[in-house]
């Protein structure tokens, strides 16, 4: 059996290595779940889709009588596997900017029951966004287009997130109000949208 040099050997490793940190090709499958890896993104409860902390501000600014951090800031990730952020309130504004893949369409409901849709993507000539800014108080869900294996966003949310500061889920007085409001605005789309946290 021929032994190879220490020199061949250690040059063999150091390119299995490069071929393992190398990156899937953008778009796939196979990078949805790089990206869960190397962004340490886990499964986010309720919401749905995968969550991945990047930080928050070192300032502060008094709101409702309490101090907050005048931001925060998460990876978010949707895939096949999970495809729609379901329906959920949020006091902070949420500023979403998209990294990788795409698209993904926004439905926004305002407190004065309008509603709309945003797509955030990159074909600018669709009329897609690479950035989507939702106001606070509104209600939102997000579902990934049909064909996108994955869509990687960096979510700016000001003032920070706290937990006391967002509902998840909605039930049939919500869909009532914002019912007809658009042509996607079905009872049935809207049902979707609130998936597995209906509250009767």
């Amino acid at each position: 059996m021929k032994v190879l040099p220490r020199i061949a050997l250690l040059a063999l490793a150091s390119g299995m290595a490069v071929a393992q940190s190398a990156p899937a090709p953008e778009g796939s499958a196979a990078r949805s779940r790089q990206l869960i890896e190397q962004l340490h993104l886990s499964v986010l409860a309720g919401e749905s889709g995968y969550l991945g902390l990047i930080g928050d501000s070192a300032q502060k600014v008094p709101v409702n009588g309490r101090l907050l951090k005048v931001q925060s800031q998460v990876y978010y990730l949707l895939t096949r596997e999970k495809p729609i952020n379901y329906l959920h309130w949020l006091a902070s504004d949420d500023t979403h900017i998209l990294i990788e893949g795409g698209p993904v369409d926004y439905f926004i409901f305002h407190p004065d029951g309008r509603v709309e849709k945003q797509v955030l993507g990159r074909d600018l000539a669709a009329g897609q966004r690479p950035v989507v800014a939702v106001p606070g108080g509104c209600w939102k869900a997000l579902r990934l287009h049909e064909g996108a294996d994955y869509a990687l966003m960096a979510n700016a949310l000001s003032p920070e997130w706290t937990p006391d500061r967002v509902r998840i889920g909605a039930g049939e007085s919500w869909v009532k109000r914002f019912a007809g409001k658009s042509e996607w605005a079905t009872p049935e789309n809207l049902r979707a949208l609130i998936g597995p946290n209906w509250k009767p």
